[in-house]
């Protein structure tokens, strides 16, 4: 790490205590100090509680195979803060970060979050590097996220609905999917994934009343809940794949590199949402199916080989991944399989662990994270209450323990939370791992 960029990095953290905190005026505030980068580039824009970011690398990626200079500003980061903010498909450097986060705090606003900073950060470096279009994720809900300043999007996108962040967003579905939906704008496309009834029924009436238009509903199943009459992006998944049929009845073949029947819905909406760009990028649909194939996304269902055992580590932080994540272990019969498993105590940890604690012959404990942000790890003696195991002081611990115990073709899963993600990912591939923030 550069000097210029350990500094910035160090003002950056001193506003990691106050954590979350949601509004628009703020960066609007800050944007007009900046002369508006932010308009500077094309945006395409992605919510939802889970997928967002494996949609996001998919648009990118899509994107990037059409030629085009592309940004993507995704959260949170798995080991370094450059990860957040990619350029072509490569992190921003140490130096072009740290002068971006300068230029954002540049800008005036009083003590600014973490996430907003990063934001500004984000926008004027896709100024700088002259992108043609950005894909941005959207950090917490839609309506309130910092993100939300974009004024006219290509095209939005809301993957799925999840019970997640429920003190902000709140306490169902259907008041979740009017946070996400919120980022709906006027004559600007939206893409849907599959989703419950009554978040489809929610997120419908923002949409209409936001003047979105067309809305795309992509459907995996003939029950796939959406509003009648609705325009639909049909998606069919056998064993060799999955095939998705688009508004006028194309056909696209997609494969994407990430494993995963959910990985599967996620290529559609980047297929569907892609679609809907070629009217400002004419014969794009030729890059979707190599976009597609041809995606990264680090700690989502990724394989390490770690003398002979396989590591697995997967990014599942809510009840809704840890579905996925079973669904895959099922279907490809990963037994014996050992558990390394963390979680922060504002997440709904239980239903996570009963869904994967079954599947494991032994199961490690560790904390994914110190205290950030009001934020703590559930305790390991709630865990070991929960399903026996064995609670471990910190991660490296853990992970010794569960590959000393495995032999050559075990199975070890690293999950639970993005932050135990990530500090595994660090751990075992020697990276350089800054300070986690869960924001």
């Amino acid at each position: 790490m550069t000097a210029a960029l350990e500094r910035a990095l160090a003002r950056l953290l001193e506003e990691a205590p106050r954590g979350a905190s949601l509004g628009l005026e703020r960066m609007h505030d800050a944007l007009a100090g900046l002369r508006h980068p932010e308009r500077s580039f094309a945006v395409v824009h992605v919510a939802g509680t889970n997928g967002k970011g494996s949609v996001s690398a998919m648009l990118a990626s899509i994107l990037r195979c059409h030629g085009l200079r592309v940004g993507l500003y995704t959260s949170p980061h798995l080991c370094r803060f450059n990860e957040r903010i990619q350029i072509d498909g490569e992190p921003l450097g140490d130096e072009a970060l740290a002068d971006a986060l300068d230029r954002s705090t540049a800008a005036g606003l009083e003590r600014p979050t973490v996430f907003e900073a990063l934001t500004l950060a984000a926008f004027v470096s896709f100024e700088r590097a002259e992108v043609d279009v950005a894909v941005l994720e959207v950090g917490l809900g839609g309506r309130l996220d910092a993100t939300n300043v974009i004024e006219s999007p290509l095209a939005c996108a809301v993957t799925s609905i999840g019970l997640d962040h429920v003190r902000l967003l709140g306490p169902d579905q259907a008041s979740i999917a009017r946070e996400k939906a919120a980022i709906a704008k006027r004559g600007a496309p939206m893409i849907v994934g599959p989703l419950t009834a009554d978040a489809a029924n929610s997120a419908a009436e923002v949409f209409a009343a936001r003047g979105a238009s067309p809305v795309v509903w992509v459907c995996d199943r003939d029950d796939t809940p959406r509003p009648p009459a609705a325009s639909t992006a049909r998606l069919t998944i056998d064993d060799r794949g999955a095939t998705v049929k688009l508004l006028d009845a194309r056909e696209l073949t997609l494969a994407p590199a990430l494993p995963g029947r959910h990985q599967l819905v996620n290529a559609a909406v980047a297929a569907t949402t892609a679609w809907q760009l070629r009217v400002s990028y004419p014969r794009l649909e030729r890059a979707i199916e190599r976009g597609v194939r041809e995606v990264r996304w680090p700690g989502r269902l990724e394989t390490l080989d770690v003398g002979g055992v396989r590591v697995l580590l997967d990014c599942a932080h809510n009840a809704e991944g840890a579905a996925a994540l079973a669904e895959y272990l099922d279907r490809e019969g990963a037994q014996p399989m050992t558990l390394v498993f963390g979680a922060l105590d504002d997440k709904a940890w239980r239903p996570m662990l009963d869904r994967l604690g079954p599947l494991a012959s032994r199961r490690h404990y560790a904390p994914p994270l110190e205290a950030v942000a009001g934020r703590r790890a559930v305790d390991g003696s709630a865990l070991q209450a929960a399903w026996p195991g064995e609670a471990h002081k910190d991660l490296d611990t853990a992970l010794d323990a569960a590959l000393s115990n495995a032999t050559r073709g075990d199975l070890v899963l690293v999950t639970g939370s993005i932050f135990l993600v990530g500090a595994a990912r660090a751990l075992l591939l020697g990276l350089t791992r800054h300070p986690p923030v869960p924001l």
